[in-house]
């Protein structure tokens, strides 16, 4: 008699942010907190224009969110109990210490706008909140970490289950977090709507 086993996993964290928020987010105030920061941050307006950036991104302009608006403070404080709630499903020895948020940044992307797959360095956990998704948005798309390694591997079937595919799409609605290791690569493909789509990013790192 034969078994398969799973030896190895990649976990997803996926909840509503207001499920364990002390003080409730309106994601209606963030967007409008997103969208007019973007509107007066010229120096992330030019680091996006000169880096060819589509729409546009706090990422390398501006590190005090939870300073410069209240809203930021509220959301990472909610943020904060689900990176301890994930982080206690991973098993993660912390040592008596919790993993702090060290990167929070605006995404807004337009109509055609990607974002290439990349990981986040220097972090432990990194996440996304979900403040505007139209209809038609993309979204988000994680890419099995064994990839690079599959050598003379067959293609998978279209019907093979998930946890089997090389790529998995995640499309989360607005007032929901996903959460992951920071190593696991993952892309935004193109928006094909006419509308922007809008987030909150972050990184936590082992202080």
């Amino acid at each position: 008699m034969s078994t398969v086993t799973n030896l190895f996993v990649t976990p997803l964290y996926r909840a509503r942010l207001n499920d364990l928020a002390k003080k409730k987010v309106n994601y209606e105030d963030l967007r409008d907190t997103c969208i007019a920061i973007a509107e007066d941050d010229e120096a992330g307006q030019e680091w996006c224009e000169r880096e060819g950036f589509p729409g546009y991104t706090s990422y390398a302009s501006l590190d005090d969110l939870p300073w410069r608006a209240p809203i930021f403070a509220d959301l990472e404080k909610a943020l904060d109990k689900h990176v301890a709630a994930f982080c206690e499903a991973l098993g993660f020895d912390l040592q008596g210490k919790k993993l702090k948020c060290n990167a929070f940044w605006i995404n807004i992307l337009p109509e055609g706008g990607t974002h290439s797959s990349h990981i986040h360095p220097h972090s432990v956990i990194s996440g996304t909140t979900y403040v505007q998704m139209p209809a038609g948005t993309s979204a988000l798309k994680l890419e099995d970490p064994r990839h690079a390694m599959m050598m003379m591997s067959p293609l998978r079937k279209k019907d093979a289950p998930q946890e089997l595919q090389p790529f998995v799409y995640v499309k989360p609605e607005v007032g929901e977090i996903l959460l992951w290791e920071s190593w696991l690569r993952h892309e935004v493909p193109m928006n094909m709507s006419e509308e922007e789509r809008i987030s909150v990013s972050f990184n936590y790192n082992w202080a």
